[in-house]
């Protein structure tokens, strides 16, 4: 008889329910999950705040026998279904997921850092200025606040401004954190 081996697979999480399968997955059958998050600050009409998001949204990673508990893991409470091509359910190799453990903490949380530099185009997400598109001059972290370049009635003025009122507009994750979108190879040399 042909002993299989547990390997990492991919499951589909009901929209926001991520935390809830994970939670479960781990809580009932007893599997390794990886679920990855980010820590962010997102502007809203109160200014910046800080939120936690799936790197990955609606997708979680565990570590079975898929043959085995194919039912048990589609019946999990904020499961979808397990990712599969036709009939067959694609493992992830261990190596993949080795490497981006290595870039989360314990609790695969990440933070990423909001980083102006001068010459960053922003916007402003509150103030007098809210909505309006800006180009960093200087920042001035003392203060906690950025010196931007408006446009204002058709003449560019300089305004000093909260750090927390200003977000990028490149806020893509590779804008955010540029080591988890470089080859493997490159991150191996910034360790």
């Amino acid at each position: 008889m042909q002993t299989m081996m547990p390997a990492w697979y991919c499951a589909r999480t009901k929209p926001k329910h991520e935390h809830i399968a994970t939670a479960n997955l781990r809580r009932h059958l007893a599997l390794p999950v990886f679920f990855p998050k980010i820590r962010l600050e997102k502007p809203t009409r109160r200014g910046l705040i800080r939120v936690i998001e799936p790197l990955f949204p609606c997708y979680v990673f565990l570590h079975c026998v898929v043959e085995e508990q194919v039912n048990e893991i589609q019946h999990v409470s904020g499961i979808s279904r397990l990712v599969q091509f036709g009939h067959k359910y694609p493992q992830i190799a261990d190596a993949i997921i080795e490497e981006l453990q290595a870039c989360f903490g314990l609790d695969d949380l990440i933070d990423v850092e909001r980083r102006l530099a001068p010459g960053d185009e922003v916007t402003v997400a509150g103030g007098a200025f809210a909505g309006m598109s800006a180009q960093v001059l200087k920042c001035l972290p003392a203060k906690k606040r950025v010196q931007i370049l408006l446009d204002i009635l058709g003449r560019p003025t300089k305004v000093e401004v909260g750090s927390e009122v200003v977000s990028l507009k490149k806020n893509t994750l590779a804008d955010l954190a540029p080591f988890l979108a470089a080859p493997a190879s490159q991150r191996m040399l910034r360790v």
